[in-house]
This record gives structure tokens, C-alpha cells and sequence, in this order.
């Protein structure tokens, strides 16, 4: 059995204006990200690999299956959209069982796999909840329980932890990582600490392009010797920003300690081991899709 996403070439235009360009890409089992600003186009990419959205050139196979082939598609695709929300004045279990009848699961099947799904998201306790009144990250627990009901191959999930706390985000976040030892998961986000959390492969994807596809310790590595830390005084920064691509700042014993982007080490400065929003934000410098961190894109 081909347990395996293939995308080749893929196009994809809304009137004249071009969402996706030339997107390749090969994903296996287990947790990818696809990282990028909001309005890179992961959106456009996620709807279309669950056949909300056309392609309009280009081939894409889904565990064998031809894109083309939408109602085999559904049977094993899983899809958290990024706002997720339904039937609020019904239960957790009740909306569980609708989309289960919608779905064509037979009763017995139904129940135990509700029960099992609850369960895998923690939310046994609260299946007589109205929807309306869970927590933002209950809900997108709901949502994942949903989008398993048929027991999909592939899962795919769209900004699932915008708006979490951060003990739901790491809560979701383990959900996911144990979702994906079985079937294939793409986690689609602009939060770069939810794929370092996560994947071991990743896609940078920029303006409807691919700037990046590989491992999180290969774009590590590629940012290595080119970001530094200094403590400097609050006069020198109007300069320092206008010279330098300052990822972050922070003041401490009167002094601000910058973390900054340089080809070559300035005086007083320390280089430092890259973390992977360091490398993210380095490769987006380096390929030219941004030169002003705190003025905006590009």
C-alpha cells in the first residue's frame, strides 16, 4: 500500500492572480509542517489536497489515488480546517454521531468509535457538552475527533493552535505527534514553535512557492555562523535595526540584548547556535522574501 503524498507541479490561479506556483513536493507517514507567513498559500494548498479546491495544473496522488478521484479521496483524507466550528447548540457526542450517520458508519460501529475517539482526545467527560460552551482547545479536540471518524490515511490540520494557551497548544500538540505514528499528518502554521515541536520534515512555503522542503536539522544547519547576540545601549538601536536583521530584543540591567541576522560578526557580538525560528527567518532573508522584520514583508 502507497502511504504516500505526490505533488508535482502543481498550479493554481484565482482569476489572474497566481496562489501556487510549481509546488513539489513528496510527503511519507508520520508529522510534516508546512510552514509559512499568513497568505503564503497553505490554505489554498490544504483545501486542494482535500478536494475543496481545483488544481489548475499539475499531478497530485493521495496514497495512490489521483486527486482527480474526489469521492475515494474524502474516504481517507481527515480535515481540521482553520475555523472550525459547528452545531453549537449540540453535544459533543451528538455531533459525533450526526456526522457518523452522514458519514455511513453503522451504529455499533458508530458508538464504539465515538467512544474511542473521545477518549484519544480527552474529552469522555464533557461528551453531554453543549459545543457552545467548550474551551477554544476542546473544540479543536472535537475538531480532530471528527475529522478521524473514518479512520482516515491522512490527516490534515490548518492553524490548529492559533488562539491556545500554551499548556493546550502542547496538550494538542502531543495529540498530534500520536495521531501521526499511524498515518500521515500535515500541520499547517505560521507558529514556527509548533513544527520544531513536531515534524522532522518541512516545507517553507512563501508567496505560493516552495523556499524550502527538507529536514528541520538541515535548515538548522543552514543558518549556522550567521546569527549572533549583542548587548548594546538604547541609543545605538535606531542604527542597529537600520543595518541588521533583528529577530528579538529584550532589556536587561539597562542594556538591550539583541538576537540579529549577519553574514559577518560585528564588534562586541557573539555568535550563537541557531533555533529553528532563527533558520526560518534566515531563509527568508536569504532568499529575498523579506528585508524589514520590524517594518513588515517584503
Amino acid at each position: 500500500m502507497d502511504n504516500t503524498i505526490r505533488i508535482e507541479n502543481l498550479d493554481k490561479y484565482y482569476g489572474n492572480k497566481q496562489a501556487l506556483s510549481n509546488i513539489n513536493l513528496t510527503v511519507e507517514q508520520g508529522m510534516f509542517g508546512l510552514l509559512g507567513r499568513n497568505g503564503a498559500g497553505k490554505t489554498t494548498l490544504m483545501k486542494i489536497l482535500t478536494t475543496l479546491l481545483q488544481k489548475k495544473n499539475g499531478n497530485i496522488t493521495i496514497c495512490g489515488i489521483p486527486i482527480e478521484n474526489s469521492k475515494e479521496i474524502r474516504k481517507i483524507v481527515g480535515y481540521l480546517p482553520q475555523d472550525f466550528s459547528m452545531y453549537p447548540t449540540m453535544s459533543v457526542f451528538e455531533v459525533m454521531n450526526y456526522l457518523g450517520i452522514l458519514s455511513g458508519i453503522g451504529a455499533k460501529e458508530r458508538k464504539d468509535r465515538i467512544a474511542f475517539l473521545l477518549k484519544k482526545v480527552n474529552l469522555s467527560d464533557h461528551k453531554d457538552k453543549k459545543v457552545k460552551a467548550l474551551s477554544g482547545g476542546m473544540k479543536r479536540r472535537l475538531g480532530i475527533a471528527q475529522a478521524l471518524l473514518n479512520n482516515p490515511k491522512v490527516l490534515i490540520v490548518d492553524e490548529p493552535t492559533v488562539g491556545l494557551d500554551p499548556e493546550e497548544r502542547i496538550r494538542f500538540r502531543n495529540l498530534l505527534c500520536d495521531v501521526a505514528s499511524e498515518r500521515i499528518v500535515i500541520l499547517s502554521t505560521h507558529i514556527v514553535g509548533d513544527i520544531e515541536a513536531t515534524c522532522e520534515k518541512i516545507a517553507i512555503l512563501n508567496e505560493g512557492s516552495i523556499l524550502y522542503y527538507g529536514t528541520v536539522s538541515g535548515l538548522l544547519e543552514t543558518a549556522k555562523g550567521n546569527v549572533f547576540t549583542k548587548a548594546v545601549d538604547n541609543g545605538e538601536l535606531p542604527k542597529l535595526k537600520k543595518e541588521y536583521h533583528i529577530i528579538s530584543m529584550h532589556t536587561h540591567d539597562k542594556k538591550t540584548h539583541i538576537r540579529f541576522l549577519s553574514d559577518v560578526c560585528i564588534d562586541g557580538a557573539e555568535s550563537c547556535e541557531p533555533n529553528i525560528e532563527d533558520a526560518y527567518m534566515f531563509y527568508l532573508w536569504k532568499n529575498g522574501a523579506t528585508t524589514d522584520f520590524h517594518g513588515g514583508e517584503k
